[in-house]
């Protein structure tokens, strides 16, 4: 007859693995389980009462249950008392409904009388798996977007010197060739209509010129960006592109009574900026709709179009580098992104703002 000590302890022991946070499963030499804790129901979607019996391989996807076997087998043979299960190679459990699902898990093997008990003891680390998954992918997303802005900062250099070179060089170097002339002319002292005439072209050349840098400092950063306001600047570069790619835009800003911040400013600019650039690349579209307004839910910047549109999967901002950009902008002023497009439907590009950030509130740092 069993001393009353013995059945106190048994009882602390069943009473602590009822209680235990981890699922515990106790299986027999020929690894049918014995105890099944209520974790372990709660995890794995069985009554406990069902699953005495039951064996170890019911709770593990189907491909690895002759190999588990043995790896149980071998486990007793050792003679070590416990050890992690599965090495450097993910594991997995089977739930009721057939979900498989990542677990961490250990195994230990106890003597009692003539035979052996082994207990597993494993977590679901679902959640944990779904981090790092998130965080390897906001890595790479990183190192992409790292790699596009050295491409992005290389073009925009070409470009720039492009335009220096063909716009704005090529009119000096007409500038000059005029002023030769006219030179020429005063020190031959020719008719003074003649000279009006050089001298009106020399204006028309150096209001090209001036157009010129005007142009490219605005296209690198519109002075009424600091000198206006967001709202005078988002219209300049609703006009610009309009004039620029003949595209039509419906301008429906209204921000006029909010005072943003001048990095809130900037990272809204930027984000409209990219947009539109994104609608002149890929869009083929004939209307944009430019949207900008505070609603109970933040701050809403919403470009669309009734462009060519593109699928579901290809509109996640890991695969394009300028919405990957506007994300990381959204981000900055604790703001969400969202995209919904498909072939021949248009494309429209959502981003909510914290109204709080908009007073320059940031979560990071400049945008």
């Amino acid at each position: 007859m069993p001393n009353s000590r013995a059945i106190t302890d048994e009882a602390r022991l069943r009473a602590i693995i009822r209680s235990a946070m981890e699922v515990i499963i106790v299986v027999d030499e020929t690894q049918h389980v014995v105890i099944f804790n209520p974790m372990a129901e709660r995890v794995f979607g069985y009554a406990a009462a069902d699953m005495i019996g039951a064996p170890l391989e019911r709770f593990m996807p189907e491909r690895y249950r002759v190999e588990h076997r043995a790896h149980v087998e071998r486990f007793g043979a050792t003679g070590v008392s416990d050890r992690p299960m599965g090495g450097q190679r993910r594991l997995f459990g089977l739930r009721a409904n057939g979900e498989e699902f990542p677990v961490d898990a250990s195994i230990s093997q106890i003597k009692v009388g003539d035979g052996k008990l082994y207990t597993v003891m494993l977590r679901d680390i679902s959640e944990r798996v779904r981090a790092e998954n998130a965080l390897h992918a906001s890595r790479e997303d990183l190192r992409r977007l790292s790699g596009g802005i050295q491409a992005a900062r290389e073009e925009e250099k070409k470009r720039i010197a492009r335009e220096i070179h063909d716009d704005f060089g090529q009119q000096l170097t007409a500038l000059n060739l005029n002023v030769t002339i006219l030179e020429y002319e005063l020190r031959a002292d020719a008719d003074k209509a003649v000279l009006l005439e050089q001298v009106q072209q020399i204006y028309t050349l150096l209001d090209r010129a001036v157009s010129s840098v005007r142009r490219i400092a605005a296209d690198l950063r519109p002075a009424m960006l600091d000198d206006l306001g967001l709202e005078s600047a988002i219209e300049w570069l609703i006009t610009d592109f309009s004039e620029r790619y003949g595209i039509a835009v419906t301008n429906g800003v209204d921000i006029h009574h909010i005072d943003f911040s001048p990095d809130a400013a900037s990272a809204i600019f930027r984000i409209v900026q990219e947009a539109l650039t994104n609608v002149a690349r890929h869009a083929h579209a004939t209307t944009v709709n430019v949207e900008l307004r505070l609603e109970d839910r933040g701050f809403v910047v919403q470009v669309s179009d009734d462009g060519c549109g593109i699928a579901s999967d290809a509109s996640s901002p890991s695969n394009s580098f300028g919405l990957l950009g506007v994300r990381e902008r959204a981000h900055l002023l604790d703001g969400d992104l969202d995209i919904i497009s498909a072939p021949g439907k248009g494309f429209r590009l959502t981003v909510v703002l914290s109204a709080a950030a908009l007073k320059g509130q940031l979560s990071g740092g400049k945008p």
